[in-house]
């Protein structure tokens, strides 16, 4: 294609269905959005759109177009994420994301690299969906479950979440404790929600304890850690999180079968950076201070 500015331009339309609007985030004025349109439209050779009251709508060559659009931009967008990562300096943004649970540990880790790099900007991320960092959505991600398989990435091992089954004090106290599974038809569980985890402790909960059982369903870790402490039922804790908590007393002891393994993922492209490698060794020589493992509840990956 001759032109990129004209291809940008009809991606804009595309996406946001109004000259007006693709021009006023391109910067610039609405009849340079239109000249570009219809120059593309004649080189091509084809109609991008259908133009009415409401605005503009992609036919299916603009389709096409904007799907090319679409991808041309992820790439640019994976080239920046891997240059804005490529300073000498340990300085700009460091973003990290991590299962949904670890802030406890991790903001008190990145709260420290900051203070000994000054010029570093800290986006600390958790979300449900895997950040891909091929497109430079993140620097560092931490990941459970089984080992991450993408080539472009290194991964290493970093210990792992070693849970076992609590109840408060008060629930114990009202309705007494299970001796083992086959006592739970008779008690109440607070379990994840939805049946997409990769958590091996709900998973092992889904094959031992009748779902009609489970009372409680959340998605977010500490609201799940709330629920058990607040004597909602019996549910899993991490022997991290469970130590400072003197109301929760152990129910079964943790099972080699329910630990789940931590991977530190980073992208080969920005492995070597001074500040991806200042942070990793950060982190590493900060989590040997950290007791049993991990997040309170392992709700979701990275």
């Amino acid at each position: 294609m001759d032109s990129w500015d004209e291809v940008r331009t009809a991606w804009q339309v595309a996406r946001l269905g109004t000259v007006s609007g693709a021009a006023e985030v391109l910067g610039v004025h609405h009849a340079t959005v239109i000249r570009h349109i219809d120059a593309l439209e004649k080189r091509l050779g084809a109609k991008l759109f259908q133009r009415h009251s409401r605005g503009y709508t992609p036919t299916e060559a603009g389709r096409d177009l904007l799907k090319v659009a679409e991808s041309a931009a992820d790439q640019f967008g994976q080239l920046a994420g891997r240059i804005r990562g490529q300073g000498a300096e340990v300085a700009g943004d460091l973003v990290v994301t991590s299962i949904v649970g670890m802030s406890n540990l991790l903001v008190p880790v990145l709260a420290s690299f900051q203070a000994r790099h000054a010029q570093v900007n800290v986006r600390f991320l958790t979300d449900a969906r895997v950040f891909r960092l091929e497109y430079g959505e993140a620097h560092v991600a931490i990941r459970a479950g089984s080992v991450p398989e993408d080539p472009d990435n290194v991964v290493q091992s970093f210990g792992g979440i070693e849970a076992a089954l609590f109840a408060s004090r008060k629930y114990a106290e009202t309705h007494g404790l299970p001796q083992g599974p086959e006592g739970f038809a008779r008690h109440r569980f607070v379990g994840i929600e939805g049946d997409g985890t990769r958590a091996p402790f709900y998973r092992w909960m889904s094959q031992h304890v009748d779902p009609d059982r489970v009372t409680f369903r959340g998605t977010e870790s500490a609201a799940l850690l709330a629920a058990v402490r607040a004597g909602m039922g019996i549910g899993f804790v991490s022997l991290h999180e469970a130590a400072g908590c003197t109301d929760l007393v152990q129910v079964m002891p943790s099972r080699s079968e329910w630990n789940a393994p931590l991977w530190l993922v980073t992208h080969v492209d920005l492995h070597r950076t001074p500040k991806v490698q200042a942070f990793l060794a950060h982190l590493k020589a900060e989590a040997r201070s950290w007791t049993g493992a991990g997040p309170s509840v392992l709700a979701a990956s990275a």
